[in-house]
This record gives C-alpha cells, sequence and structure tokens, in this order.
C-alpha cells in the first residue's frame, strides 16, 4: 500500500453501525443471527466492531423493538470501538457535516449489503428462518411503549407450572393492564423492568419473556396476558447465580405491579386462514408461544369460528416432572392436538430429544413440509435448532425430495419461524 492509498483508506468516512443500548432489550436476536460475528455483548451492552461488520442487513428484520437500526457517518479512524460501545448508556451525537469533511468525505464506504437471504438458504442457522409474518397473521402492534414510558400490570396470578419439590421451578404469571391499551397476539413478547439496580447501581435493563397466552387474553375477554419464566439459579456453566428478572418475576405476590414495554414481534405469528397447520416444536419455557398458539385454536374450535387445520406439538424436556404445562397438555383432545413428548433425562431410558422425535414422526412430517399451509415454529435453547433443521432436512431427502428446495420454499414463503436464545 502506497503513502497515499493509506491516506485514503485512513481518512475515508464509512457507515458504521450502532444499536442504541437505550432500546434495547438484551434479547441477543442480532448476535445469534450475525453471520460474520460481529455483534457481542457483555453484561450491560450489545454493542457492533466496525471492523467485522459487512452490513449485509440480516440482523435488522428480526430485531424486536428498532434498537439495531442505528448508523453513524464515522472517519474509518475514529470508529467507535466496541470497547467504548459497551460503557454507552445512549447513542452518541451524530457528527455534523463540517466536521466530516475535515476527513475527506468524498470518500464513503458503503460496503456489501447484500443479505443472506438473497444468497440463499444454508443448511443451519438462525438465517434458515423467515424474518416475516405468515401471509394471513394478522398486523401486530409494536413498540407501544418503550424504557422510558413503560405501562404498569398488576399479577393477577402467579402459579408454579412444575412439578413442586423438583429443581426445575417454573412459573405462569398473569398480568393484567387494566383499562390501558396493549393489544398483542399469540409468538409475541414483552419487556419486564425488575425493580432495584445493578452493580455499577444503574436501573436494571428490560428482560424479554414470550407472551403464553392468545390474543383475548389469559381470561377470555379481559385485558390481560400470561408469562412462562423459569427461575434462574446457575448459569450455562452450571455456576451459582440469581437470575435479576426471572427470581423478581416468579417471586411476585398477586397485587404486585411491574413495568412493562412492548409489545414486540412482528414474525413470529401464527397463520389465520382456514386449514393451516401448524407444527410446533420446543423445549422448556419455549413452549410459552406455542400455549397462546394452542389456545387461541382451542377456544375457535369450541366456538366453532374456525375451521383448523392440524396442531402438531413436539415437547422436550429432561423429564415430565421438569415439563411446563405436562398435566394440562395430556387433557387436550387427540383429534385436536397432536402431541409428541421427548425426555433426555428419565432414569433408565435412553436420551430423547425433540429431533429425535420428529424423525419418527418422518412419514407424517415430509408432507407437511411440503405443503404450503403448513407453518413450522421453533423455540427454546439455541442448541436445538442445529438438530432440529437437521431433522427436517432427513425428513425431506428420506422422501426424495430436494432440501435446498424445500427448505428455501419455507424461509421464502415465512412458513419456518426460528426463535431460539
Amino acid at each position: 500500500m502506497t503513502t497515499a492509498d493509506l491516506a485514503v483508506a485512513t481518512s475515508a468516512i464509512i457507515k458504521q453501525h450502532l444499536i442504541d443500548p437505550e432500546i434495547c432489550i438484551r434479547c441477543n436476536t442480532c448476535e445469534a443471527i450475525c453471520p460474520v460475528g460481529a455483534i457481542t455483548h457483555d453484561s450491560r451492552n450489545y454493542v457492533v466492531d466496525a471492523s467485522k461488520c459487512n452490513l449485509c442487513m440480516d440482523c435488522i428484520s428480526p430485531c424486536p423493538t428498532g434498537s439495531i437500526d442505528n448508523w453513524r457517518m464515522m472517519p474509518r479512524a475514529m470508529a467507535y470501538t466496541p470497547e467504548i460501545q459497551l460503557t454507552w448508556d445512549d447513542l452518541p451525537v451524530e457528527l455534523l457535516s463540517d466536521e466530516l469533511d475535515k476527513y475527506g468525505s468524498a470518500d464513503v464506504v458503503e460496503l456489501d449489503t447484500q443479505s443472506n437471504a438473497d444468497i440463499g438458504l444454508p443448511a443451519s442457522g438462525s438465517s434458515a428462518g423467515s424474518n416475516a409474518a405468515p401471509w394471513s397473521a394478522l398486523k401486530p402492534h409494536t413498540n407501544l411503549h418503550g424504557p422510558k414510558t413503560p405501562i404498569m400490570a398488576t399479577v393477577t396470578g402467579n402459579v408454579r407450572v412444575t412439578e413442586v419439590g423438583k429443581d426445575y421451578d417454573t412459573h405462569h404469571v398473569v398480568l393484567d393492564f387494566g383499562s390501558q391499551l396493549f393489544p398483542v397476539l399469540e409468538g409475541q413478547s414483552i419487556g419486564v423492568l425488575p425493580s432495584g439496580v445493578d452493580a455499577l447501581g444503574k436501573p436494571h435493563h428490560a428482560r424479554q419473556y414470550s407472551i403464553a397466552s392468545p390474543r383475548n387474553g389469559e381470561r377470555p375477554d379481559f385485558n390481560n396476558l400470561s408469562l412462562t419464566i423459569k427461575r434462574v439459579l446457575e448459569d450455562h456453566d452450571g455456576k451459582p447465580v440469581r437470575g435479576v428478572a426471572s427470581n423478581f418475576m416468579c417471586d411476585l405476590k398477586v397485587g404486585d405491579t411491574v413495568q412493562v414495554i412492548g409489545p414486540f414481534g412482528s414474525s413470529f405469528l401464527m397463520p389465520n386462514h382456514p386449514k393451516s397447520n401448524i407444527v410446533m416444536i420446543c423445549t422448556g419455557t419455549g413452549s410459552a408461544p406455542m400455549r397462546g398458539m394452542t389456545e387461541w385454536r382451542r377456544r375457535q374450535r369450541q366456538a366453532g369460528a374456525f375451521e383448523g387445520g392440524k396442531l402438531i406439538l413436539f415437547f422436550g424436556a429432561r423429564s415430565k416432572e421438569e415439563l411446563p404445562y405436562f398435566g394440562p397438555l395430556k387433557n387436550l383432545p387427540t383429534d385436536f392436538i397432536d402431541i409428541n413428548f421427548a425426555f433426555s433425562r428419565t432414569a433408565g431410558q435412553p436420551k430423547r430429544y425433540v429431533q429425535d422425535a420428529m424423525r419418527e414422526r418422518a412419514a407424517d412430517l415430509a408432507p407437511l413440509l411440503a405443503d404450503a399451509n403448513t407453518y413450522f415454529y421453533v423455540c427454546g435453547l439455541k442448541s436445538m435448532e442445529v438438530g432440529v433443521l437437521s431433522a427436517m432436512r432427513h425428513i425431506v431427502e428420506s422422501a426424495g425430495m430436494s432440501w435446498d428446495t424445500v427448505g428455501a420454499t419455507l424461509k421464502k414463503d415465512n412458513r419456518l419461524h426460528l426463535e431460539t436464545y
């Protein structure tokens, strides 16, 4: 590189991608989907490394809050480092045009903006999922309340939904909004602002939870909703830690109030057209959106108001004692929903995961994967995603079809929705 080339490279203006820490709810969607590993985080902030980001835009649409869609024109040599971004509580002001002119505004660098979606569906990974809702889904309301204007909800129920006496403590929490406007759809989520402050003396950031109730409320025609929350008592390495929001929520009593933001989500929504089939694949608290979809279909069927298609559920947990809603699920009519459990820690039994149960039902799933009226929803731990997609590929190819074709169609037609964490 010549001296002249070096001068141009260091003076060029870049379009730097930044995440607004004031709006971000730390859901990890952006980091999970970034194909080049440009996004990372610490205990407070999610940040983008300008030296890695190629402006592919894959993270923009899935972000539930819009916090990911922020940009600053910056001299390349002055680009905000990840270390600097981790200290922010809000975004810095934009540089004025005369300030940028000092660094050579004619040398603006725009990187390749081709999305993975334009290239084709990979064999696995979050970008295999759809970023838009099914064509017949209702239009959702999003971001009605932000961190600066939260809505206050009252706890009207808090019930443990895993077997008492076991370590796996999961609660069903009902929040009521009274006369305040807060419309939601199945598959959406909300943010909860835990009380208190963090180690730096700052208010806790919002934590995201999927809604576990249907659109007309946990109690029909009431302005309420429910959440499925696991009490976090250890980290991913098994070290003791008390999850701030999960323990706050699990310990709430009836009559307590909690600050809520949202709702969030515009793609993980259920279809509404007649005879549409829904295949739900989940683990643990990933059952929350599936419960909402199932209950809405159940209420419609009860009222004779909907000619629904098939409902198939693949639900995994370590044991039946640790599986939320195990009792109520067993009581649902078999002609309404086809339920397949998979337990990985049952004494005296081999480990069995949701992808194993899917392969066992290959003969039933193959035609559904090819059916334009069938929609697939996957929710749970990130580790399950590769296994589920691998099972889908196996089922498709064993049936003599091309996964490249079927998988790409699932994504293009918004029939495959992934929400893993």
